[in-house]
């Protein structure tokens, strides 16, 4: 059918694209649109194992929205505009109104819109993003694809503070969780994997941003981020969860206004904050040569993710049918993945397949398999994560129904 579809990630100054053609899956290009809004704005253009670089005056989205369709025409990549039968975009935050992916309407932008004061960071270049692509397409159906969605099975004990009840029904205050689409897609797979819709997982979805989810019977119950993804797991900048005191504490001592220091636990904290660096590859290299602290932040990183499989596997009552890995730590970082299953083996019966977690990493033979041996109660697995195939499907599904319902619609007329 050689279909294609636009999957977009818009940050505050940026647009990151990827075309696809469906059904068929295969991508044709992706490129990234940088400095919007500066002089030195600049894209890059990856296809046909090439890369191209150009340097131009992009000043807002909408110019970076006609700068990449000019050049897919121009590199013969798609015959015209219309040659796009969707878009789908990735948005952080879908509160309590959706659970699952949807068609863009006006409804659903004024929702995402709403939502803009809990994510503050990432919304306003996403919103941009659709309001450019509905600017220069606007017949062409666009998907919303939030991070937030799968995490809506949570029940209510697992979601909420114990704060002023108020403050959820009034303001929102509850738990939300992120990495959704990633959480999402290993579940899928793993039910395939598995043979069982009815799965129970913990899924370490460990990167320079790091969650863990629990999935019982195929849904999520529980996940470590929170109202923001600041919460929960020691992560590359983020510092987890801390006791909430040390902001006024820290306010008062440094000089620092709320918003400063809520910056600093979001860019300057994690393993940054400890050891100077957050691309755990250095941090192994400095903690091998002898670095105190670069072994302090690895070993804290540790447990704060033990801690969480530990509490969920005592919330799944120890009916468990696998751990996986994903994401870039944790498809990359060898010694870290047998150090954690070391720790966890006595009480939840896992035996390390040494060889074979030894073997899975993406600058090795293997992406992805097993790291647990047969005979272990509890099954460890290294499965890599792919988000932008679920916006993807999402979205090609999503458009396909649409058109189907326009359809039925001109026929009923």
């Amino acid at each position: 059918m050689n279909e294609k579809y636009l999957i977009i990630n818009a940050g505050s100054s940026s647009l990151k694209f990827s075309l696809y053609v469906m059904p068929e899956q295969v991508e044709i290009i992706n490129g990234l649109v940088e400095k919007i809004g500066n002089n030195d704005s600049c894209y890059t253009l990856k296809f046909n194992n090439q890369k191209i670089e150009k340097d131009r005056i992009i000043n807002n989205h909408t110019e970076a929205v006609k700068v990449m369709l000019e050049e897919l025409i121009a590199y013969n990549l798609i015959d015209s505009v219309e040659g796009i039968k969707g878009i789908g975009h990735r948005v952080l935050h879908g509160g309590e109104f959706y659970s699952d992916s949807v068609i863009i309407d006006d409804e659903v932008l004024s929702n995402i819109k709403s939502l803009t004061k809990l994510g503050p960071l990432h919304h306003p270049g996403e919103i941009a993003g659709i309001e450019s692509m509905k600017e220069v397409l606007p017949t062409v159906p666009q998907v919303a694809v939030f991070d937030t969605a799968f995490h809506q099975t949570m029940p209510i004990e697992n979601y909420m503070y114990a704060v002023p009840y108020d403050w959820y029904e009034e303001n929102g205050v509850r738990k939300y969780g992120f990495h959704g689409t990633s959480h999402k897609y290993i579940t899928e797979k793993m039910q395939s994997i598995l043979n069982n819709d009815e799965i129970n997982l913990i899924i370490c979805h460990i990167g320079s941003g790091a969650s863990i989810s629990c999935i019982q019977n195929g849904k999520c119950i529980d996940t470590t981020m929170g109202l923001t993804p600041l919460d929960g797991l020691i992560m590359g900048t983020r510092s987890g969860t801390i006791d909430s005191s040390i902001i006024e504490y820290i306010s008062k001592e440094r000089n620092l206004s709320i918003e400063q220091i809520t910056s600093i636990l979001n860019k300057n904290s994690g393993l940054i904050g400890i050891a100077g660096k957050n691309d755990f590859r250095d941090l192994e290299s400095l903690a091998n040569n002898g670095d105190k602290k670069a072994q302090l932040a690895i070993q804290m990183m540790k447990k704060s993710i033990i801690k969480y499989i530990a509490q969920y596997y005592f919330e799944l009552n120890g009916n468990l049918d696998a751990i996986v890995f994903t994401a870039g730590i944790g498809e990359n970082a060898i010694s870290l993945r047998e150090d954690l299953v070391k720790s966890l083996s006595n009480i939840m019966g896992i035996e390390l397949n040494q060889e074979a977690n030894n073997n899975i990493s993406r600058y090795k033979s293997n992406q992805s398999g097993f790291i647990s041996k047969p005979e272990s109660k509890t099954k460890v697995i290294v499965l890599p994560t792919n988000e932008e195939y679920m916006i993807l499907k999402d979205t090609y599904n999503l458009s396909k129904q649409l058109k189907e319902k326009n359809y039925q619609k001109i026929l009923k007329r």
